[in-house]
């Protein structure tokens, strides 16, 4: 029997993503809870077969669900994670996860004592067909060992479609614990190592958007592993001209060569999304990832029933967020955002 699942907050619409990777693995979605009526009435209409509940207990205390999908106001995702966990459930969070370490340190003592399996949606990674293709190609040392990578991740801000809590610090935990988590994510992955890394130097500023004292629209972090170092930007300055919400960029740096992702668009070039440039000792070449296989639902499914860890390791979910949380702290010693 396919496993039954359900979301709770539908705040960030990444939570269409997070379905979908598992419906079209076989997965049944059978409830949701928002108490936003709007966020409620678009969720319903894409996917009419969930029912929404209005106490979110229906979902937590109802045994044949066996996962929950959360992508609330960031701030509340954590405490959302821990109540499922402790309901049994198995959870799957939006990115990021929290916006505390001390949320982080909670989130990892529940999963320790409870055993669920708490995974994290990095949909730059996961859902992202050229970061896949650029990860098998890695591991078959298509470029030799990886010392650097350099991940740009830029957003399109569009104020007037945003949320007031997208602008508050408190709710939205910051720049870099927000998108820079991706960028951690795929840092680690990438190094080859699911613990051993930790931030050299952040910084976090508003520097285009003064009427929006709240918000960091730009920031970034320079990391290290004993073998790898990594840089990450982030920003809001997508230009109104980009056909798309940002030019998301990962280039990863090899002994014998290098990749270039250039995610979501080729800005002077070929059509389509998922455009990966390789460079290797027999040229340059240009591979079209459009059709390559996303596992990560599948793989997820599959921990849930066996108690594996193939979608993410574990330990790689927490380091991830560690690093985003832990650059944000340092960027933002001395600021006005402590307060």
């Amino acid at each position: 029997m396919p496993i039954k699942f359900a979301a709770i907050g539908l705040n960030h619409s990444h939570i269409y993503g997070q379905v979908n990777c598992l419906l079209r693995e076989g997965a049944e979605l059978v409830a949701f809870h928002s108490p936003e009526d709007d966020l409620a009435r678009e969720f319903s209409e894409k996917f009419p077969q969930a029912k929404r509940v209005a106490d979110q207990r229906a979902i937590l205390e109802d045994p044949t669900i066996a996962l929950v999908l959360t992508a609330a106001i960031l701030s509340e995702r954590a405490a959302i994670s821990v109540a499922a966990m402790r309901h049994g459930k198995d959870v799957m969070s939006d990115k990021p996860g929290m916006t505390s370490l001390e949320q982080l340190a909670e989130i990892k003592r529940v999963q320790a004592e409870t055993g669920r399996i708490y995974s994290v949606c990095y949909s730059e990674h996961f859902e992202t067909r050229s970061t896949v293709k650029a990860g098998e190609l890695v591991k078959a040392g298509a470029i030799g060992q990886v010392v650097n990578t350099v991940g740009l991740g830029p957003h399109a801000i569009r104020n007037n479609q945003r949320p007031a809590w997208f602008f508050d610090r408190q709710l939205y935990g910051g720049i870099l614990c927000d998108i820079g988590s991706h960028q951690c994510e795929q840092f680690l992955f990438f190094s080859g190592t699911d613990t051993d890394a930790e931030v050299v130097s952040a910084s976090v500023n508003n520097r285009g958007n003064p009427g929006k004292p709240g918000l960091q629209d730009v920031g970034d972090m320079h990391l290290r592993t004993p073998t790898t170092t990594g840089y990450v930007r982030v920003d809001w300055f997508t230009p109104a001209g980009l056909p798309t919400w940002g030019d998301g960029r990962l280039t990863i740096l090899g002994t014998e060569g290098y990749i270039e992702l250039r995610k979501y668009i080729d800005i002077a070039g070929r059509p389509g999304t998922d455009h990966l440039f390789l460079v290797d000792k027999h040229g340059t070449q240009h591979i079209d990832c459009s059709g390559q296989d996303l596992p990560y639902g599948r793989q997820l499914i599959a921990d849930i029933l066996n108690r594996t860890e193939t979608a993410m390791p574990q330990v790689r979910a927490f380091k991830a967020m560690e690093l985003a949380l832990t650059a944000q702290k340092l960027a933002e010693v001395g600021t006005v955002w402590q307060q």
